[in-house]
C-alpha cells in the first residue's frame, strides 16, 4: 500500500493528488474509527443490538424506496408485485425494532451457515488448485472461516448476544487502522 501512495508524489495517480492535502483528515477519520471499535469491543452486547438496529433502518429505507419504485412502474403491471415487497420490507424493519435480540439470534444463526458453507468451499475450491497454484492458503483460510462458523453455530444462541458486536468492533478497528495508514502515507507523499 505504501508504495501505491508513494507513486502519489510521481504522478503515478492524479486522481488521488487532492487527497494529500486532506491526509490529516483521513487520519482523524481513522482514529474515530479505531475509537468506535474500541467502544464496540468494550460493550459487545450493546454493539450487537446497535448493529441490529442498522439492519433494521436499512430494511425501512429498502422498503420506502420500493414503494416509491412501484409508483413509479405502475404502468409495468408489477404495481402489486413491487408494492408487496415494499411493505414486507417496512414491516420487517418494525420487527427488527420490536425484538432486536431474536433478530441478532437469527442474523447470527444465518451467519454461522454462510461461514460453514464458505469455508466448505473454499477447502474444496483450494484442494482442486493444487496444480501449480499457491492452494494452502485458499485451505488454511477455508479450515478458519469453518472453524468460525462451527464455533458461532456450537455457541448459537447464546452466540447472538456477542458475535454481531465482535464483528462489528473488529472491523471498525481494522477499517480505522487502514484509513490511518491512508492518511499517513498520503503525508509522506507530500512533495517537499
Amino acid at each position: 500500500m505504501s508504495d501505491t501512495i508513494s507513486g502519489l508524489g510521481r504522478g503515478t495517480f492524479p486522481g488521488l493528488a487532492p487527497l494529500r492535502g486532506k491526509w490529516g483528515w483521513i487520519v482523524a477519520l481513522g482514529v474515530v474509527y479505531v475509537i468506535a471499535g474500541a467502544i464496540a469491543l468494550g460493550s459487545i452486547v450493546s454493539a450487537t443490538v446497535v448493529s441490529v438496529f442498522v439492519v433494521g433502518i436499512m430494511m425501512i429505507v429498502a422498503g420506502v424506496a420500493e414503494v416509491i419504485n412501484a409508483f413509479q412502474v405502475k404502468a409495468w403491471g408489477w404495481f402489486l408485485f413491487w408494492l408487496s415487497l415494499g411493505i414486507l420490507y417496512i414491516v420487517g424493519g418494525f420487527l427488527v425494532f420490536q425484538n432486536p435480540l431474536l433478530t441478532a439470534a437469527g442474523l447470527t444463526l444465518l451467519l454461522g451457515v454462510v461461514l460453514v458453507i464458505s469455508g466448505l468451499v473454499r477447502i474444496f475450491l483450494g484442494f482442486t488448485m493444487k496444480q501449480g497454484t499457491p492452494w494452502g492458503g485458499v485451505v488454511l483460510s477455508g479450515v478458519i472461516t469453518l472453524l468460525l462458523g462451527g464455533i458461532i453455530l456450537l455457541h448459537w444462541p447464546v452466540s447472538s448476544l456477542w458475535t454481531l458486536g465482535i464483528f462489528l468492533g473488529v472491523d471498525l478497528v481494522f477499517a480505522g487502522a487502514s484509513w490511518i495508514g491512508v492518511g499517513l502515507g498520503l503525508r509522506r507523499a507530500i512533495p517537499a
